[in-house]
C-alpha cells in the first residue's frame, strides 16, 4: 500500500485525467433510473460489458418495476442466464421491484439509507446510483479503484469504506463529481491488476509504483 499522496500531487493527477477525458461516463447501459439500479446490481461479479449484452432486450420490454414484476421471476432469468449468479440476482431484482411498487409508487429512492435498503444494493451500488443520476458525488469502490487508490497512492485503505474515505477527504472538490469514473477507467484499461500499462500511463512521473511495467 502506496503512501497517501499530497494534495499537489492529486491535483496534477485529476487534471491529467480531466483533460483527457472531460466528461468520463459509466459503461454500464440504461434507459432510467430504475434499469441502472437493475445494471448495477446485475454487475456484481460480472463485466459491464456482459451485463449489457444481457439487458439490451430486457430493457425494451422491462423498464420499469411494475413491467419487471409482469414478466416474472422465470421471464428474468431467461433474459440474465449468461451472467454469473444470475438466480439469485434475479430474485433480488423482482424483490426491489416489488418493493418499489409497494413502498414508493415505483419510483426509485433518492437516499443512499433507502437505496441500500433494497435486495441486493449494497452501499458500491447505492453510490453508483447516486452519482450517475443525481449528480451526487458519492465514490463507488470496486476492484479497479481499490487496486489503484493503493497503488498509486491517491486513496490508500486497507477496506473499500478506507478508500472511499480516502478519496473524500484528499480529491480536491471540483475532481470529485467524476473521481470515481476516472479511477475505474484508468484501473480497468490502464492501471491493470497484472500488467499494467506503466510505459503510457499519463501519470507515470506522479506515481510511486515501486514495479512499473517497462516495454
Amino acid at each position: 500500500m502506496a503512501k497517501q499522496l499530497d494534495y499537489h500531487t492529486i491535483r496534477k493527477i485529476f487534471t491529467r485525467f480531466h483533460e483527457a477525458d472531460p466528461e468520463p461516463k459509466g459503461e454500464l447501459e440504461h434507459v432510467n433510473v430504475y434499469t441502472l439500479v437493475v445494471a448495477v446490481a446485475l454487475s456484481a461479479q460480472a463485466t459491464d460489458a456482459g451485463v449489457n449484452k444481457a439487458t439490451r432486450a430486457l430493457f425494451k420490454i422491462a423498464d420499469t418495476p411494475q413491467k419487471m414484476l409482469d414478466l416474472g421471476l422465470d421471464g428474468l432469468i431467461e433474459h440474465i442466464k449468461t451472467i454469473g449468479l444470475f438466480r439469485q440476482k434475479a430474485k433480488n431484482v423482482m424483490k426491489l421491484s416489488q418493493i418499489l411498487v409497494d413502498e414508493y409508487d415505483g419510483v426509485v429512492p433518492n437516499s443512499r439509507a433507502a437505496l441500500q435498503s433494497l435486495p441486493g444494493v449494497g452501499r458500491k451500488t447505492a453510490n453508483v446510483v447516486l452519482n450517475m443520476w443525481w449528480h451526487m458525488p458519492a465514490q463507488a469502490v470496486d476492484t479497479h479503484i481499490f487496486r489503484l487508490g493503493n497503488r498509486t497512492g491517491i486513496a490508500p485503505g486497507k477496506t473499500v469504506e478506507a478508500v472511499e474515505r480516502a478519496i473524500e477527504d484528499n480529491i480536491p472538490a471540483d475532481f470529485q463529481l467524476h473521481a470515481h469514473h476516472w479511477m475505474i477507467l484508468h484501473g480497468r484499461y490502464h492501471c491493470k491488476a497484472r500488467k499494467p500499462m506503466c510505459p503510457t500511463c499519463i501519470i507515470k512521473d506522479l506515481c510511486p509504483f515501486e514495479d512499473k511495467t517497462t516495454l
